[in-house]
């Protein structure tokens, strides 16, 4: 064997992976496109209505990544199962991930609504902005997060139906259902945000109008699909006939999706503390820091895709219990996805000025964000190959392993550094970001470590 096919695979593989990815791409690229529509379109009204959203969507990634993390454990069991040729345990995957989403969704709407206004204030800096200023942040972010809570529950039901599709290797359908919710969400936008053809003109209201419209049009898509496509993937079939889902699978699931869960829970409000730390420095740091995370997220949905990727192939090849064969496509997945991000981040490096031009907003904010832009680029390598690491890990059941391997590294580690970078030095937010960004190169040596120790091949069903 060369090392070109150890460590890239022949054509077949290739042939394998863009069949699976390219459209996990796709459904990624359009779901980051939604939020980045609402950033941009927004953007054109204000710095303030731009930092409002930016605060709340701040808040909302912690609920979306929840919804991510909550089915991580049953899709660990369902991509095995499936590759076990085992429709019933599918199916009993499903039926957890459709019960569990349901309570996080009603948990969030109530937090949300009764908090909401607490918790965006976490973001406001007297020391930096005037009262007038932080009102009308407040209230653009309370705005926007109140109407996005009837989008909660679609969302979730989405995510149940995306995800067991794509455990089956399809992702053709989720592909097509959320480039559909794009084009109601940018077309919602045009109307609502702007006023068009003598609609309302209603600002980031009408971006958060618009995102729920495109959230109900995603799960009615997916919901049909999985009617009609119930012969070719049977474990949709008769979903909510005899709703009974094992005991022992259940508590396999919990046992395994709670440290996925908390992980994810834990890592985005470290993230969001973060941001905080990051928002000491004003609302014009906040702003700089929305544009330069939105841009980041468009060109890292290609390695949360390739991630996606690792889950769907190596999980299959765990749960047919070849895992040799296992070790060899990871092996491989990984080194694609440190290509894929080198040369993505030498774009984004490269044409960072460009992007913070989409907005309407002072010019040392457009500059402040390129300089952030620049070092999302150069240091992308880095979270693609931790995250490369998470998923492996992942898909081998290794739940508690992550969990200490990424919140836990973010909230120990990360946050404390940004923590103390921003109370205690006088440090500009370009150089607090590119410290915190050089952190997690700890991550990298030792998820490459755990992986060449192999404790993640294990066949779980």
């Amino acid at each position: 064997m060369t090392l070109r096919e150890k460590y890239f695979g022949d054509r077949l593989f290739a042939s394998t992976v863009l069949k699976v990815a390219v459209p996990l791409v796709i459904t990624q690229l359009i779901t980051t496109f939604v939020n980045m529509l609402d950033n941009i379109m927004v953007g054109q009204t204000g710095t303030l209505a731009m930092s409002g959203v930016s605060v709340a969507n701040q808040l909302i990634t912690i609920f979306n990544l929840a919804l991510f993390g909550s089915v991580s454990g049953a899709s660990i069991f369902g991509a095995q199962f499936y590759g076990s040729k085992d429709q019933k345990g599918v199916r009993d995957c499903l039926r957890f991930k459709l019960i569990l989403e349901t309570i996080l969704a009603i948990a969030a709407i109530i937090i949300f609504l009764c908090f909401g206004r607490q918790l965006v204030a976490l973001f406001m800096n007297p020391g930096t902005n005037t009262v007038l200023q932080i009102q009308q942040t407040s209230y653009y972010a309370l705005t926007y997060i109140r109407i996005m809570c009837f989008g909660f529950l679609p969302f979730a039901l989405s995510n149940c139906f995306s995800s067991s599709f794509r455990e089956a290797g399809e992702t053709k359908i989720p592909m097509i259902a959320s480039v559909s919710a794009v084009a109601v969400n940018f077309i919602g936008n045009w109307l609502l945000i702007f006023g068009s053809l003598g609609f309302p003109k209603l600002g980031t209201a009408g971006a958060a109008i618009a995102t729920v419209l495109s959230r109900a049009v995603e799960l009615s898509i997916l919901f049909i699909a999985a009617k009609r496509n119930a012969l070719s993937y049977p474990f949709f079939a008769g979903i909510f006939h005899a709703f009974h889902i094992p005991k022992d699978l259940c508590l396999n699931i919990i046992r395994k999706g709670t440290p996925l869960t908390s992980n994810e829970i834990l890592w985005s409000v470290g993230l969001a503390a973060i941001a905080q730390c990051y928002s000491t420095r004003g609302i014009d740091a906040i702003a700089a820091y929305n544009i330069s995370n939105t841009i980041e997220n468009l060109f890292f949905v290609f390695n949360i895709a390739m991630g996606d990727t690792i889950s769907i192939l190596v999980g299959q090849k765990l749960g047919a219990g070849e895992t040799e064969e296992a070790v060899d496509t990871d092996r491989k997945l990984i080194t694609w996805t440190l290509m894929i991000s080198l040369g993505l981040g030498m774009i984004l490096a490269l044409t960072a000025p460009l992007f913070p031009l989409l907005y309407n907003t002072e010019e040392s904010i457009r500059r402040t964000a390129a300089s952030l832009l620049r070092i999302c680029g150069l240091c992308m390598w880095i979270s693609s190959l931790y995250n490369a690491s998470y998923f492996t890990m992942r898909c081998g059941g290794k739940t508690v392993l992550t969990f200490l391997f990424d919140s836990v590294g973010t909230i120990c580690v990360s946050f404390p550094i940004a923590f103390i970078l921003a109370h205690f030095t006088h440090l500009s937010l370009v150089w607090m970001f590119l410290i915190v960004h050089l952190v997690d190169l700890y991550k990298v040596i030792l998820g490459l470590y755990l992986i060449h120790k192999r404790i993640w091949v294990n066949h779980l069903v």
